[in-house]
This record gives C-alpha cells, structure tokens and sequence, in this order.
C-alpha cells in the first residue's frame, strides 16, 4: 500500500472535521505513524535524557488531537503544527511534574556509590526553554512558531514554510534569529539564578 499524499490527508482531515468517523479510522495508523516519527525525533536529539518515552508522548499527543472538537482542520501542516505544540505542552508539563516530585515526597535513597554514577536530567532546560520560549512568542510570534514547529515538531524547514505560509527563506532567517535570541535569553536567566 502506497503512503498517501499531503492532499489525501488534508482531505481526510477536513471529513473528519466535519464530522466523518471513516475519517478517522483512515486517519489514525497514518497520523500516529507521523506522531511517532516526530517524538522520536526530538526525544532522539534529547540523547536518552528524557525520563518519557516516545509512545507515552505520541499517545497523549494523540488523545488530546483526537479530543479536539472546536478544530476545523485546514491541511497537514495545520494538524502538525497543532501537534507540536500539544507535544511542547506535554513535555514541559511532564518536566515540571517531575521536578515538583524531585523536590517533595518521592525520594528514593541511594548509596554515596550510586549517587556518583547519577547524571542529573535536563528538566529544568526544557521549562526554561518554555518560558523564553513564551517570552519570545510575545515579542514576535512567527519567531517563537518556527520554533515550536522545528524543534518541538521535528518539521524540516519545508514543512514549516507550508505551515505558516511563508517561504523556506523566511523559516531558515526566523528559525537562525529565534535560536540565537534563545539562546541568549535563556544563558542570563542562567548568570540570574543563585
């Protein structure tokens, strides 16, 4: 069976919008595919760091896409784009879940040897990474899209560009200035911190 084309699944997302549960059913093993495909991608670049994995993240990615009632999809872009940011706010809910664990009741002891062989995860890079992400979205928000699209998404700078309706030059000078106001964003709230 050929994979189907960009059209195809705007068009199936558009039937399912309007109510098409057949839709669905030819919508869901090619849409959790692309799910998959997308967390391991960016929990691939997190290099094992990440405490949740793939499936977890795609199946309440999927669940909440699946619980969308108000959405009138317009094509696959639209349905990614509105993935990767239902996969940013599941991570970073999942990162500040876990660090509100580390810091109360769930402690587990370990010996002094254990401890030594422990690396500390980057939760805490992930909510920072949110909140200069938010800072950066109220001061240009196509900026802080592209961001969300390319790094939470793992969409490729084609993808984007269709996306937003912009060209791929555009995705690649916002996706290069974005990075850089990030980074440096997110390096003074670090020199800030006791």
């Amino acid at each position: 069976m050929t994979a189907p084309s960009d059209n195809q699944i705007s068009e199936l997302l558009r039937a399912w919008s309007d109510g098409d549960q057949a839709a669905l059913e030819q919508l869901t093993p090619i849409v959790y595919a692309e799910l998959h495909r997308l967390a391991k991608h960016y929990l691939g670049r997190e290099g094992g760091r990440q405490s949740i994995q793939a499936t977890e993240l795609v199946n309440e990615a999927y669940l909440r896409l699946v619980d969308c009632k108000d959405v009138h999809w317009q094509n696959r872009a639209h349905f990614f784009a509105l993935s990767a940011r239902m996969m940013r706010r599941i991570l970073v809910d999942f990162a500040r879940t876990r660090g509100r664990a580390k810091r109360g009741g769930e402690f587990e002891r370990v010996s002094l040897d254990q401890a030594a062989g422990l690396t500390l995860e980057p939760q805490a890079d992930l909510v920072a990474l949110d909140e200069a992400l938010d800072s950066l979205a109220a001061l240009d928000p196509r900026k802080a899209q592209v961001v969300e699209l390319r790094f939470f998404g793992g969409l490729t700078v084609d993808e984007t560009a269709e996306a937003l309706k912009v060209s791929p030059e555009t995705v690649m000078r916002e996706w290069s200035l974005a990075r850089a106001w990030l980074l440096r964003a997110m390096s003074l709230d670090q020199d800030s911190a006791p």
